[in-house]
This record gives structure tokens, sequence and C-alpha cells, in this order.
């Protein structure tokens, strides 16, 4: 049995308490590794080679952090066929999705960071009474990154690669139920030659691992990827220590369908933002809008691929779907299939656990499933399920449309499928969303800012803005 280990110093060492969690891999249902069960002790010695760290990190010149940081990126790529293996088996999805997608991007955020920082500049303001304003921007100290299990590998390194670029050194909690990539991270940057204690890799659960990184007062800022029940506990513990904070948390996104889009181009894009990663995609389309007069012919059409799709095991190359996460969140799933059921929406298709045979029989699998007759208040409707579940329901107008979509708690992402620019632009400034996608989806240039708005998050991740956030700045006046 593969044990994981920590990452604290530049070092790989288990636990102080010597305590163990078992890994589940979601296709089998099995035990196939044991991580740390950490806690405070764990952290402090982290955050203590952190702090070490820090001293010389912060003053390393920007051209050989960027060195280092793109040496990573490229063994991430050498590494790239173990890497997808290891997160399709740690998390359920298919093989051909983390190879295409997870891993390539986790690479490709070490880069676009590590060139990035080259080009940070400052601003400067010149004033009328012979007098000068310039900003500095300095590296905060010792940051907590803590990350999800929907894509573990490229949300980690979304955090920890701006704030390694910025000067920060780093005490970072993947999470619990999908550490295997973040454990190979280490051994990358052991390789790759990262300084000691500046990258810190601590495993174990929120309760412990995470509350300790977000109480530890040497640990200045934290930014958080999941839950928004969890970003609460988070900001009202973190918030009274005065603690930067970026929090991206939940969606419930509207993608809406007017009966003037480009049908072939809509429909199919909106079968991958359904359930692509089993829906599990925090940017998910979750509830579909169709306008009324093509309803009936996109409902169809839709159910029809929907129908097409394959759940089978993840390193099978037919499979559209693979395994959801967890035992615990694949009833979670079904249990709002059965709520939907309940406030009266309508089962098109799917709606079941699907049993595969020989060694996947007890894997962690649900058919996608698609739900209609449902009142856009209703709880399936507000509130977020994170898997192979959507919605679909008619609209009659612009007005109304935007009522539906706007009410829910979450603006994180959402998608227009129209092919009147005028209406496109009108509804992007209406909509109460970070990111708004038009006849799109899932189509990310790493320089724009990223995050929601509600209860979906505080603050923005993604290229220059990840830099600002992992920086305090400092106005200098200069009388001439």
């Amino acid at each position: 049995m593969q044990q994981i280990l920590n990452y604290i110093n530049g070092e790989l060492r288990a636990p102080v308490n010597n305590q163990w969690l078992d890994n589940v891999e979601p296709a089998t249902g099995k035990v196939y590794s044991q991580i740390p069960s950490s806690d405070a002790d764990d952290v402090a010695l982290a955050t203590e080679a952190a702090e070490k760290a820090f001293q010389t990190w912060s003053i390393t010149p920007v051209a050989e952090r960027s060195r280092i940081m793109d040496k990573i990126a490229s063994l991430i790529e050498e590494k790239l066929p173990e890497l997808a293996a290891a997160e399709s088996k740690d998390n359920g999805k298919p093989l051909k999705l983390a190879s295409h997608v997870d891993i390539p991007r986790a690479r490709d955020n070490f880069h676009f960071f590590a060139t990035g920082i080259l080009h940070f500049a400052s601003e400067s303001h010149a004033m009328e009474d012979n007098a000068i304003n310039y900003t500095l921007r300095t590296p905060i100290g010792v940051v907590g990154c803590i990350s999800p299990w929907n894509l573990p590998l490229y949300l980690f390194t979304w955090k920890i690669a701006p704030a390694l670029a910025a000067g920060n050194c780093v005490v970072a909690k993947p999470s619990e139920v999908t550490p295997m990539t973040a454990y190979l991270l280490s051994e990358i940057c052991i390789e790759a030659g990262l300084p000691k204690g500046v990258l810190n890799i601590v495993h174990g659960l929120g309760q412990h691992v995470g509350n300790a990184i977000t109480e530890h007062p040497k640990i200045k800022a934290i930014s958080f990827t999941g839950g928004t029940q969890t970003g609460a506990t988070i900001a009202a513990k973190a918030a009274p220590k005065f603690k930067k904070l970026s929090l991206e948390l939940g969606g419930k996104n509207p993608n809406i369908i007017f009966a003037d889009c480009d049908f072939e181009k809509a429909l199919k894009t909106s079968v991958m933002s359904s359930f692509a990663n089993q829906g599990q995609i925090c940017l998910c389309g979750s509830r579909i809008f169709i306008e009324r007069s093509i309803y009936n012919k996109f409902r169809d059409a839709f159910v029809e691929k929907v129908n097409a799709l394959n759940v089978s095991y993840p390193t099978d190359p037919k499979a559209n779907l693979g395994a959801v996460v967890s035992k615990p969140h694949m009833e979670k799933v079904l249990s709002y299939i059965q709520l939907a059921q309940e406030e009266g929406g309508t089962v098109l298709t799917g709606g079941n656990q699907v049993h595969l045979s020989d060694d996947y029989a007890n894997g962690y699998y649900i058919e996608p499933t698609v739900i209609e007759g449902l009142d856009y208040l209703c709880r399936t409707n507000q509130e977020e399920i994170f898997g192979p579940v959507v919605t679909l329901t008619p609209f009659d107008s612009e007005e109304e449309v935007l009522t539906m979509a706007n009410s829910t708690e979450y603006g994180l992402a959402s998608t227009v499928w129209t092919e009147n620019l005028t209406k496109a632009h009108r509804m992007a400034q209406q909509i109460e969303a970070g990111i708004v996608w038009i006849n799109c989806w899932l189509l990310r240039d790493l320089r724009t800012p990223f995050g929601g708005v509600k209860n979906s998050g505080v603050g923005r991740e993604g290229g220059f803005e990840a830099l600002k956030f992992f920086t305090e700045t400092k106005n200098v006046c200069v009388k001439l």
C-alpha cells in the first residue's frame, strides 16, 4: 500500500502523529493508498520552514525564480502521462480528460506565471506640483493555498504558481480526497531544485490542516477554492486576523439559449458544459434556459445526444463520463435527483447509479441526468449539486430569463447563445456573474480575471490579478 508523504522543508516526511487516512479509487471503490492525517503540528513545521525560506526566496532575482518555475513546468510536461494516469485514478475522471485538460493546464499555470512575473510592472503618477508617485509591490510572506478535489493539480498550481512567482513561500493543502498529483508535484519540485521551504504541502482533513493554516498567525494570506460554506468558515476565522483573502466558491451557472443561436454549436457545447468532468466543474452550466419557440426542438435533440454519452471506467478510451469523486458525493447527487422528482420535475433521461462489472462493480458512477418541469426557485434550481445533473426551463423574454438566471445566491459563470451582437452585450451587462461566455464555454485566457460575485466568492484569480493578490502595495511619493 503506497503511502503519500507531506513535503516540508524540501523533504518528504510522514505526519508528526503518524496517523493515516485511506485514499479510495472512485472507479473501483477500493482503497489504493494512504495519506497523512496531518494536524497543526505539521502546519507549524511547514510554516516555520516557509518563514525561513522567505528570507532568501523573497529577494531571489525574478529571473532565477522564473527559471526554477519554468523547470517545474517542463518536468510536468515530461511526466504528463504519469501525472494524467494518477489524476484519473485518484479522481475518477476519464484518462483522456486528465491528459488533454488537467495536466496540460497545470503545466501552463507554472509556465504562465514564470514568464508573467518577468513582465509584472507597477504604476507611476506625475503630479503638477513637481512630484511623482510610484508603486512598489512586495511579496506578502508566508501564504496558505487550499485547493479542491474536482481539478486537483490544475487548481492547486493555479494558486501556488502566482504565489511563488511573486516571491512568497507557501503552505499548501490539497484535497484529502484527491492527494496523489500534489504528492507527485512534491517530487517534481525536489527534482527541479526548488529551494527548501519555499513550497510546503501538508496533507490531511480540512478541520485539521485547513483550519490550522487559516488560524496560524504567521500565514498572512489565504487563497481557497471550494464550497461556499467552507469559504464562509474560513472568512469568519481569517477576517479578525486581517489576513488577505481570495475565495473562489460555488456556482449554479445559467446557460441561456436564444432562438437565434447557432443551434448545432449551442447543442454540442451545451452537452459538454453540462457533463464535462461528470458535471464536477464549478463552471458547468447546470441550469439551461431555452427560448420557448425552440424549446421542444432543443430539448429532444439534447436528450438524444445525452443518451449517446458513455459512462465507463476512466481508462476506457470510449468513456465520456467516468466516476464521481466519492461515495458520499454520489449519494448527495442521487439525493438531489430524488428531490427534483419530489419537487415536480420529470427526469427525461438518466437519474440512476450506473453499475459496471468486474473490478469496477463498486465504483461511483451516475447516468448523465436531464430534468424538466421545475420551478426556477425550487431547491434543485437554487442549490449547487456539482454532478451530472441539469435542468431545462423555457423562457419567453430577456427580462424573464434574466430574472431566472439571477435568482440564485451564486454568480460565478454564465453562457449566452445568440447571433444578435447587441443582445449578447446587453445580456452580458445584466447577468450577475464574474464570467460571461458568449457562443462558447470554458474558453480561458490565463491573462483574464477569474472569480465570481455574490456567494460565489471574493476577489479574482488569474493573470496579473493573482500576482497583485500575492503582493503588498506601497506608494512612494517623491517631491522633486
